[in-house]
């Protein structure tokens, strides 16, 4: 800074007289700003590569000096028609155990630990996700272990035993939580899809708990975990790097179940049924402690929405943002917002109703839209009434640009995150090939009309409902009573008279 700006800062920081000149006026002697700048689109662009095995290498550049690299792979719960379910969630527990390279996990995290690195696995019901968060120059030990971590994993007698016992807990574990939402979101998707692809069991059944073993691991493995179905995603580092990366450790690998032509890989399509899933249970003690949760009886109620792929996803979104839907992240506590139409309609007027929830869950050929709530189990038949008649009235288009923006504000506050950007190229590239950049996905947001949020309850409302009840289920109405409702013109149940109450 010259000598005359600092002069003058001391002038005016002394208390001197303040000229009347407006902050965006540059001040005399203070060299002209150069500012950052993009160069085009592609500095933000999703790049893919398909390597000649057919492995995808997607990555996006991001400035900084971490970076999330991961490999997901077209694999989880709903493939494991042909098998014992539960075979995805041992492998989730499994992930990153002693591999070819590595003698144990503490070795694999020592040498992450190097590269100021973490490690994570996580399954779904159609996405098994391995990633790594580390300095950008590890990437070539990031690339090493995730390849190594996926192909040539041990699965040692003890490790297998320890994985049996981490289930085991986590089974326990989900039955005695107060907050029961992973528990009804297992019994509605049993509900809705009977039997088949998504309505599978995520969680491993205590039955199966003895029944997985290093065998049944390495035919399910040979199946699903070949580089066809497999996506290489990277955020934060340059694409040809990643490529380079990727030729090197994934390209001409024999994983340890050996080579082969993939059998037994599972296609079907998802069929909705609908139909009800009850679990008489005692929740009087499942929150003891000075401010215990009182005994709540829960109703979670669906109708099949729509897949992913289709255009009707994004009105799907927006509807359910407008009844009060959005993950753990979003504002607004029960109900998600104060303009919500659950929380205005529902919440605001029943003080008795504890949680009232919207969830969109939406797969690559099917989907599913659910309310969850949660009142005393005396007054279930009226809750499950209000439920089914904000059904009947979601075609109502009240507070719908509220709904999209925050929708888009959601959208991008989310994609501030490097994983969860990692995640949503993996998740994009795997599905479709592509992936659709943010301001692609706002401006559908933007163009989604009335006539489309109409459309949608219209089609949705066709399916029978998919019904899943935990608690003490005395006064829940039959499910061909909650079908009447849902069919009627004022989503009210059948009306019924007792004698003796």
């Amino acid at each position: 800074v010259c000598v005359y700006g600092i002069a003058a800062y001391r002038q005016y920081s002394c208390g001197g007289g303040y000229p009347s000149v407006s902050l965006s006026t540059p001040l005399p002697g203070i060299p002209k700003p150069v500012f950052a700048s993009v160069n085009g689109q592609e500095k933000y662009e999703t790049k893919i590569t398909t390597l000649e095995n057919g492995l995808t290498v997607a990555s996006q550049n991001k400035f900084g000096q971490f970076c999330t690299v991961g490999v997901l792979i077209n694999s989880g719960s709903r493939h494991e028609a042909k098998y014992p379910s539960g075979i995805a969630h041992f492998l989730e527990k499994l992930a990153f155990s002693s591999t070819a390279q590595y003698g144990s996990k503490d070795e694999i995290l020592l040498t992450l630990e190097k590269h100021g690195g973490i490690c994570d696995c996580q399954t779904s019901r159609d996405t098994t996700m391995y990633a790594v968060s580390a300095e950008v120059k590890g990437l070539d030990t990031v690339v090493s272990l995730l390849s190594d971590a996926v192909l040539q994993p041990r699965l040692l007698d003890e490790e297998i035993e320890m994985a049996r016992m981490a289930v085991r807990f986590e089974l326990e574990d989900l039955n005695m939580r107060p907050d029961p939402e992973p528990l009804l979101t297992e019994m509605i998707h049993a509900a809705a899809f009977r039997g088949n692809t998504v309505g599978l069991p995520r969680f491993c059944p205590p039955q199966n708990l003895e029944k997985v073993d290093r065998t049944l691991l390495h035919t399910y493995l040979r199946s699903y975990y070949c580089p066809e179905r497999m996506v290489l995603a990277g955020v934060g580092i340059e694409h040809e790097q990643l490529v380079a990366c990727a030729r090197k450790y994934l390209l001409g690998v024999t994983p340890v179940w050996g080579a082969g032509t993939p059998a037994n890989v599972d296609k079907s399509v998802a069929q909705y049924t609908g139909g009800i899933i009850k679990v008489e249970k005692d929740m009087s003690d499942v929150s003891l402690g000075p401010t215990p949760i009182p005994e709540l009886t829960h109703i979670m109620i669906g109708l099949e929405s729509c897949s992913f792929l289709e255009d009707d996803f994004i009105p799907f979104a927006v509807l359910n943002m407008m009844m009060g839907g959005g993950g753990s992240f979003s504002a607004g506590g029960p109900g998600k917002g104060m303009f919500t139409r659950l929380y205005l309609n529902v919440l605001n007027r029943h003080h008795w109703m504890y949680n009232a929830t919207s969830y969109h869950h939406s797969y690559e050929d099917s989907g599913l839209l659910c309310i969850h709530a949660s009142a005393d189990p005396r007054q279930v038949r009226e809750m499950v009434e209000i439920i089914t008649r904000e059904f009947i009235q979601m075609s109502s288009v009240m507070e719908l640009e509220r709904a999209k923006t925050q929708l888009k504000s959601m959208l991008m506050m989310n994609l501030e995150s490097r994983p969860v950007i990692f995640e949503d190229v993996g998740r994009q590239v795997l599905a479709t090939g592509r992936r659709k950049l943010p301001h692609e996905l706002c401006q559908l947001i933007s163009s989604v009309t009335a006539s489309d949020i109409r459309r949608v309850t219209t089609r949705m409302l066709r399916s029978k409902p998919a019904v899943a009840a935990l608690g003490d289920l005395t006064e829940l109405p039959s499910y061909d009573d909650i079908q009447a409702a849902l069919s009627s013109k004022d989503g009210r149940l059948p009306r019924t008279y007792r004698l003796f109450r």
